[in-house]
């Protein structure tokens, strides 16, 4: 119903437009193969409906597949939500701590970020997923990771259905040779026969739809986990990265400063409950937030002002100490930089030992930046922008003798 209510409410049916899309393309397509193919083989091959375990099973899936899609679209449709056109601070003499986006020709509240993709100034912004063709933020945050919880766990059954349909349906077809293991597709397991045979074609079905469903478990179960490390923290991907150049800033100038984050309630159950609550309906109005005290309401921004007027910290400079391809899931830069490869249609950039490259943000397995081509970079006539494993690159030191223009910076500070 709740899905059903915010679809009617749309201004407009531009908004399904973000169906045609190839994120949700695939990602309802895997939901729909992986909940199709369940049921089916639990109906005829597993579990009967005309057992009291085979309804309570088939119940399950449905509310797997219900849960799931409803996380899913509330994700999508109901958006992140988007600062006002036009919109400025109550008290004028606010708008000195905040940026200017000239593009939706307001001011950026605190915790909000332009977002090239939906050409707005998004509340809270985490990142733009392509997977629901949408940001993840303010409003939609508690949906887009309700559903990257759903959608392993339903997984989970989905995979458990698959192997005891597969095991119970070839378990008296397996016959052994010295050197071959046979498999008779023709013989019946169930007393009575089911009345859809096990055949081949139902065979390579199950055991594609078990990989599909091994798969998401294993990646959206990744991506679950790093959006609960910066909710229990009461961070975005984007703040998480604004604080590590905000301590790259002090240290280097080595000033009698600590940066505290101030949206970090300081348990993790009160930064739980400014995302998830009984409503529904997340904390605060996404312009204004609680803030911990000791604390500035512009404490964040006014940070982000000191880095873009810092020409050093608008980007830290990386040089590449391993070779790159480019790869979105590189298996050969390990397990953790596979799995938490960054869910964007935003590129990687190919990587060669001694390149130098710019680094304006960043998770923790991946960073996203320029690469240094030439001198005409400094101009900004010539860069590749996209992004990099971790793993590949270290911190150039802070060489004052090749960078004296830093060092007099340093000075004056």
């Amino acid at each position: 119903m709740g899905t059903f209510c915010s679809i009617i409410k749309f201004e407009n049916l531009q908004e399904l437009k973000r169906l045609c899309h190839w994120g949700p393309i695939i990602a309802l397509g895997v939901i729909a193969i992986c909940s199709t193919m369940a049921m089916i083989d639990s109906v005829l091959w597993y579990w009967p409906l005309h057992t009291t375990g085979g309804s309570v099973n088939f119940i399950m899936l449905i509310n797997w597949t219900v849960m799931i899609l409803y996380n899913y679209f509330n994700a999508m449709f109901i958006g992140p939500g988007f600062v006002p056109l036009g919109w400025k601070p109550e008290n004028t003499q606010d708008s000195m701590y905040l940026q200017y986006c000239k593009v939706c020709q307001a001011y950026k509240a605190p915790r909000s970020h332009h977002c090239r993709k939906c050409n707005r100034c998004v509340m809270k912004m985490d990142h733009h997923c392509p997977w629901i063709n949408n940001c993840c933020g303010y409003q939609n945050h508690a949906s887009f990771t309700l559903f990257l919880l759903l959608a392993p766990l339903g997984c989970i059954h989905a995979a458990f259905i698959f192997v005891m349909t597969m095991y119970t349906q070839l378990y008296n077809r397996l016959s052994f040779g010295w050197n071959t293991v046979k498999i008779d597709m023709s013989a019946a397991r169930r007393d009575p026969a089911p009345i859809v045979p096990f055949g081949l074609a139902a065979f390579a079905a199950t055991l594609f739809a078990l990989g599909l469903a091994l798969g998401t478990t294993i990646a959206v179960g990744m991506l679950f986990f790093i959006q609960m490390k910066i909710i229990l923290r009461n961070k975005t991907s984007i703040e998480s990265w604004i604080e590590e150049k905000a301590k790259d800033r002090i240290q280097y100038y080595q000033l009698d400063e600590i940066f505290v984050f101030p949206y970090d309630m300081g348990s993790r159950w009160k930064n739980f409950k400014q995302v998830f609550t009984w409503s529904g309906v997340p904390e605060g109005d996404g312009l204004e937030w609680p803030i911990r005290e000791g604390c500035h309401q512009y404490s964040l921004t006014i940070e982000q002002l000191k880095q873009k007027a810092d020409k050093r910290v608008r980007s830290v400079r990386y040089k590449v100490i391993e070779d790159y391809s480019g790869a979105f899931c590189p298996l050969n830069r390990g397990i953790k930089t596979f799995f938490t490869s960054p869910c964007t249609e935003e590129p990687r950039i190919q990587l060669q030992i001694g390149e130098i490259i710019l680094a304006t943000r960043g998770l923790r397995y991946w960073l996203y930046g320029d690469k240094v081509l030439d001198d005409s970079f400094v101009e900004g006539v010539s860069r590749i922008r996209g992004w990099f494993p971790r793993n590949c690159v270290e911190k150039c030191p802070c060489d004052t003798e090749t960078d004296p223009a830093l060092e007099g910076e340093k000075k004056n500070r």
